[in-house]
C-alpha cells in the first residue's frame, strides 16, 4: 500500500550532501525503510540520480546475510563506486552489521559518498545508533501516521477515518487489516512481542514484570501529571513489590529509548522555568496504549484527543510543555490564588503558541475555565483553542483561535489561520 510521508522526505531530502551520516530513528515499525528504500530512492531516481549511483542493502533480508560481515559489506560498497560522483549508499537495519561503527567512519572520509541509515532491533534501538554517532549523525526522527497522512490512504470518508484513528492509531501495517479483531490483535502482538521484547532483551531487564507494569500506569495515566513516586505508590497499591524508584527512573528511561513514550515537562509561564517535580508522559501512537488497556478507557476522548494533539504538534517541528500559570478563583468565601494548566506551550525558534485542548465547551462554566488560564496570559503570542467537534477557524473579541480537531489536524498551517476584515474568511500566512 502507497502512503504519503511528505514532510519526512523533505527533511531527507533537505539533509543531502550536509557530510554527515543522516539516521532515520523512530519507533519500530512506522516506515522508517519505507521512506528510506521507497520514498526517497523515487526522489533520487526523478530528480536524475541513475540506478548505478544508488546502492540499497537491506540487511535484514535473507539473501543478503553474508553482508552482515561488515567487510564483506565495506568491499561491496567500493566494488559498486564507479567514479567521482556522488553515490548514494542506502543501508537498511545497519546494526545486523557486526562493527557497522568502523564502516560508517570509513564512508565518512570519501568524498563522493552520501550515506543513509535506519536501524532499530532488539541488539540496537535507535536511539542506540544516535548515540553511537554523536557529532557525525544527522538525525531524521519520523513518527506513525498522523491522521492526514492516514486519511489519504483510508477508504473511507475523513469522519470515519477519526473514528478508526481515534481507536487505532497511525502504524502504516494497520492499513492492510479489515476487521476490528484484526487490528486489535496487530496491536497487541507487536506491542508485547516486539516493542517490549526488544527492551527486555536489549535492556538486559531483570524485572520484567515491574516493566509491563509501568507500562500500565503510563498507558492510563495519559494527560496526567506524574513522578516516580506516583507510579511507586500506585504499583505497591496493586500488590507489585521490589520496584524502586531508581529502578522505575530506569526502566521509564528504556521506554523512551525505544520511542514509546515522550516526556511533556511543565512549564511555569510567569516565572519563565521549567518545573521538575511532576510531568506528563504521551506514547508516540495512541493505538499502541489503547490496546495496552485492552480498549477499556475508549470512553475518555478526551484523553485521546489530547495524545493527538501533541503528536501534530511534534510531527510538525514543535517542541512542547505542559503550561502552568496562576488565577484567582472565587471560592465562595474569598478569592485564592491557583495554579491553572495550559494543555501545550508548542515552540518553534522564537515563535510559541498556547494551546487548549477541548473536546467539548458546551456550557458557560466549562467555557470559562478553558478561557481563563489563556486569558491570564500577558504576552503577545497567539492562543489557540482546539475543540473536538468540526468546526471552522473562527476568532473571538479576545484574539483566541478557535479550530476543530479535523481542522486543526487536516492542514499542516492550521495554526497560521487569520480573519481578513470582518468577514469569516480564512487564508493562511508564515508567523
Amino acid at each position: 500500500m502507497i502512503y504519503a510521508r511528505d514532510k519526512y522526505l523533505d527533511r531527507l531530502v533537505s539533509r543531502k550532501h550536509n557530510g554527515l551520516i543522516k539516521v532515520i530513528t523512530g519507533v519500530r515499525r512506522c516506515g522508517k525503510s519505507y521512506l528510506l528504500f521507497e520514498l526517497f530512492y523515487d526522489h533520487l531516481r526523478g530528480s536524475g540520480v541513475d540506478e548505478g549511483h544508488i546502492l540499497r542493502m537491506a540487511l535484514d533480508s535473507l539473501e543478503n546475510r553474508a553482508y552482515c560481515d561488515v567487510e564483506k559489506l565495506h568491499k561491496w560498497i567500493l566494488d559498486n563506486i564507479r567514479d567521482n560522483d556522488i553515490h548514494y549508499i542506502l543501508l537498511d537495519e545497519i546494526q545486523l552489521a557486526n562493527g557497522f561503527e568502523m564502516l560508517m567512519n570509513s564512508l565518512l572520509r570519501m568524498h563522493n559518498v552520501d550515506v543513509y541509515v535506519t536501524g532499530s532491533n532488539s541488539k540496537y534501538l535507535s536511539s542506540d545508533i544516535i548515540t553511537e554517532f554523536r557529532g557525525r549523525a544527522d538525525e531524521v526522527r519520523i513518527r506513525p501516521l498522523s491522521f492526514s497522512e492516514y486519511v489519504k490512504a483510508y477508504d473511507g470518508d475523513r469522519y470515519e477515518a477519526l473514528d478508526e484513528y481515534l481507536t487505532y492509531g497511525g502504524l502504516p501495517e494497520l492499513l492492510h487489516f479489515r476487521t476490528d479483531e484484526q487490528k486489535a490483535t496487530y496491536l497487541d502482538q507487536i506491542l508485547n512481542t516486539t516493542y517490549l521484547l526488544d527492551i527486555k532483551e536489549r535492556k538486559d531487564v531483570r524485572l520484567p514484570y515491574v516493566l509491563d507494569n509501568i507500562m500500565d500506569v503510563l498507558s492510563s495515566s495519559i494527560g496526567s501529571l506524574v513522578n516516580v513516586t506516583n507510579i511507586k505508590n500506585t504499583m505497591l497499591s496493586t500488590g507489585y513489590k521490589g520496584a524502586d524508584e531508581d529502578t522505575i527512573t530506569k526502566y521509564i528511561g528504556h521506554l523512551e529509548d525505544a520511542y514509546l513514550f515522550e516526556i511533556c515537562k511543565r512549564y511555569d509561564i510567569k516565572g519563565r522555568k521549567h518545573i521538575s517535580s511532576t510531568r506528563k508522559y504521551y506514547p508516540v501512537d495512541h493505538g499502541l496504549t489503547n490496546a495496552r488497556l485492552n480498549f477499556r478507557q475508549m470512553s475518555d476522548r478526551p484523553q485521546i484527543m489530547e495524545t493527538i494533539i501533541y503528536n501534530e504538534l511534534r510531527s510538525r517541528g514543535f517542541e512542547v510543555d505542559v503550561g502552568e500559570i496562576a488565577c484567582r478563583k472565587d471560592d465562595g468565601e474569598k478569592m485564592a490564588l491557583v495554579n491553572q494548566e495550559v494543555d501545550f506551550i508548542a515552540r518553534m525558534g522564537s515563535r510559541s503558541i498556547y494551546i487548549q485542548s477541548v473536546f467539548r465547551m458546551d456550557d458557560p462554566d466549562k467555557k470559562e475555565q478553558e478561557l481563563r488560564p489563556l486569558m491570564r496570559i500577558r504576552d503577545s503570542f497567539k492562543k489557540v483553542i482546539i475543540l473536538g467537534d468540526s468546526m471552522k477557524p473562527h476568532y473571538n473579541d479576545d484574539g483566541i483561535l478557535f479550530i476543530g480537531l479535523i481542522q486543526f489536524l487536516m492542514d499542516e498551517n492550521s495554526l497560521n489561520f487569520r480573519i481578513i476584515g470582518k468577514s469569516c474568511t480564512c487564508t493562511r500566512f508564515s508567523d
